[in-house]
């Protein structure tokens, strides 16, 4: 019936937030490691062209039998710190990363990003990006070049020592310079730069004083090692991406890509990694360049290895000739200011626009619904550049929103101030018809029809808030910005729930109520979710009360039920939507008040505990 419409509404929108809850935050958990296989030599498998892909951190080679990588990890890994002592490394030093370059295989195998740390205390250890072979976990990026099918040049590998011609650390100001000549008339030289963000520039070189021609074709690879723990959420990806061509956006997650095995793709101007929730690790080549590209998932010795990885078309080098290629590594934090935005209005330009790369701004996964994503992010932005703080800005940018839908969220509460004008005249239908339900509709509806008023009207501003509450749930979850930006008092991490509990006192009791079996996970009800809570019960008791008693006992409950749904989330959005029910509820007073209704916001509230206290005397 019409006078159930707000109540079928409620229900609907609320079985929305439910069940998003359960989709995208309670129920998809990281998934459990894949058990350890029995190690197994992998057989030897024929490449399927001329100019095979390169497999899991060996050099590559097109020839027709070229084998499947089946070097299997280290039965015992090693320390980070042990494995990167074992070898001779240069230096890198740059304002935003850390580490070294193996002299052995001439890999970029240890990173850190120092301006990012494993806790919200800034005394914590940085984050650790890559790691060498050897250890528990390796991920590194290799580049090189592979000798054309029946060459027999030694072409260096992960195995091959260079020598650093120059001397010093590698820094924004200063690239360093390998070499490696084969004694057969090849000489290899790579010049590798860094800038201050993530991108290294690599240049290879060889020089042929040889007594023949040599045709090779340039490589570059990130290869990663195990499984690695995944947020688990649908709304997020993690594992393989790339922009490929006219493939357009192709992303494979773990599992995905462990069905598949191995994806080529035959393309130009193209890019291609792996990515985490915050970091990644990216191949761009030059936007010109033919790429034989693929995605691969390789079991070696019981480990799971992936590795994004791509072959340019061959260069002959003829005798006394030199042959040269060109690549690119983007490895860092997925910042949406050094990696890029595009957007009509207030994009950020990027390595994206910088670089012209091809949609390089989706390393960041703003999902399908990006045209709301990124001018979320970039106004949270904005007013975070003259503020310095990203509550204030999600303060800020809710009132941005508010007065975006003023027209339509006006047209609400003046429908619902007049349909709590006409209350006395609904009762008295219902004195009037008391046995009549059908006439007590239709009188209403002509009540409704004459005095121009929504039955549904009640419920818009909520459905206005849905789009804009997931649009935010998505830049607080995906952008690194937004990753343990404080706010005031004990909020320390706005894209982690509000660490307050009510049911340890909030603090006083020493213990974690979250932990206990079965139903802990139920108990977590911190300081944000109970004011949001409250502020959204004010709302209700602001609107005029429901005529059905279904009616009345869905609003009544609601508030209670939205609490501790979003007590889990985090606490930016739960402030965000806190404040935003109190500029709701101060502009639908004004409304009211201003379309001659009494704002009975005070005696609803005094009526409310009136009668519970009334019927706890009975």
């Amino acid at each position: 019936m019409t006078e159930n419409r707000n109540t079928i509404l409620a229900i609907i929108l609320s079985g929305l937030v439910l069940l998003a809850w359960q989709y995208f935050y309670n129920v998809p958990q990281m998934e459990k490691q894949r058990a350890a296989q029995v190690a197994q030599t992998q057989t030897t498998k024929p490449a399927q062209e001329s100019g095979a892909a390169p497999q899991s951190g060996t050099a590559p080679a097109p020839a027709a039998n070229a084998p499947a990588n089946n070097q299997p990890a280290s039965a015992t890994p090693v320390s980070r710190d042990s494995a990167i002592a074992a070898t001779a490394r240069v230096r890198i030093e740059s304002p935003r990363l850390s580490g070294s370059i193996s002299l052995k295989g001439a890999r970029v195998d240890d990173l850190s990003l120092m301006q990012f740390r494993e806790t919200v205390d800034p005394n914590s250890p940085p984050i650790v990006l890559y790691s060498p072979s050897g250890t528990e976990n390796p991920y590194y990026a290799e580049f090189g070049w592979v000798a054309a099918s029946g060459s027999t040049a030694r072409i260096p590998d992960q195995n091959t020592v260079w020598q650093q011609e120059n001397t010093g650390s590698l820094t924004p100001s200063h690239p360093v310079t390998l070499k490696y000549d084969n004694g057969d008339g090849l000489t290899f030289r790579r010049t590798i730069a860094i800038d201050d963000h993530y991108l290294f520039t690599i240049k290879d070189e060889v020089t042929n004083v040889g007594n023949a021609p040599v045709t090779l074709y340039p490589f570059a690879l990130i290869s990663r090692h195990g499984t690695p723990k995944v947020a688990g959420y649908y709304i997020l990806h993690e594992g393989l991406i790339g922009y490929l061509g006219d493939y357009g956006l192709q992303e494979y997650g773990y599992k995905k890509i462990d069905d598949a095995r191995a994806v080529n793709f035959k393309v130009t101007n193209g890019w291609l990694g792996i990515t985490d929730k915050y970091w990644a690790s990216a191949l761009l080549p030059d936007t010109r360049a033919q790429l034989q590209a693929r995605f691969s998932s390789n079991l070696v010795g019981g480990v799971r290895t992936y590795q994004t990885d791509y072959l340019q078309d061959p260069q002959t080098i003829a005798i006394g000739g030199t042959g040269s290629a060109f690549a690119r590594l983007f490895a860092g934090a997925k910042e949406a200011g050094v990696v890029g935005i595009n957007f009509p209005i207030g994009g950020l330009g990027g390595y994206n626009k910088q670089l012209e790369l091809n949609h390089f701004d989706l390393l960041i996964d703003w999902g399908w619904f990006y045209f709301i994503t990124k001018p979320m992010f970039l106004a949270l932005d904005f007013f975070y550049r003259f503020f310095g703080n990203f509550g204030i800005s999600i303060l800020l940018v809710t009132v941005l929103v508010k007065l975006l839908f003023f027209p339509l969220a006006n047209k609400s509460y003046v429908s619902m101030a007049k349909m709590k004008s006409v209350q006395p005249q609904l009762a008295a239908l219902k004195e009037r018809y008391p046995d009549d339900k059908v006439k007590q509709q239709q009188e209403m509806m002509e009540i409704y029809k004459k005095e121009k008023i929504n039955p549904i009207a009640g419920c818009l501003p909520v459905a206005l808030q849905i789009p804009v509450f997931f649009s935010l749930y998505k830049v607080l979850f995906v952008t690194i910005e937004m990753r343990h930006a404080p706010f005031y008092g004990w909020i320390k991490d706005l894209s982690a729930p509000d660490p307050t509990n009510l049911f340890n006192l909030f603090g006083l009791l020493h213990f974690d109520p979250t932990q206990i079996p079965v139903f802990g996970q139920y108990l977590w009800l911190g300081v944000w979710p109970i004011i949001m809570g409250i502020t959204m019960w004010l709302q209700f008791k602001l609107n005029p009360t429901p005529p059905d008693p279904t009616q009345q006992m869905i609003f009544g409950w609601m508030p209670l039920i939205f609490t501790f749904m979003l007590a889990g989330f985090p606490a930016g959005l739960v402030i965000y939507w806190a404040w935003n029910n109190l500029l709701s509820v101060a502009q639908q007073s004004f409304i009211m008040h201003r379309n001659g209704v009494k704002v009975e916001l005070f005696d609803n509230l005094k009526a409310t505990f009136v009668s519970k206290k009334a019927e706890s005397k009975t």
